[in-house]
């Protein structure tokens, strides 16, 4: 997890370019997914509870 200092340092950036995108729940910046504001892991563990609407695992 992201340090909480990181956190606010990124909310509110000195420069409009050091901007970075974060994950809502854990704070990674890598693999991260603009659609849902999540990072990949994340992501993965909430659509595999069905919390994210609309999406399934896919099996055949």
């Amino acid at each position: 997890m992201a340090k909480k200092s990181t956190w606010v340092r990124q909310r509110n950036p000195k420069y409009s370019s050091r901007a970075v995108n974060r994950c809502f729940k854990c704070g990674k910046k890598r693999g991260y997914m603009r659609d849902f504001d999540l990072c990949r892991i994340c992501f993965r563990e909430l659509a595999n509870e069905g919390m994210i609407p609309g999406i399934k695992k896919s099996s055949w």
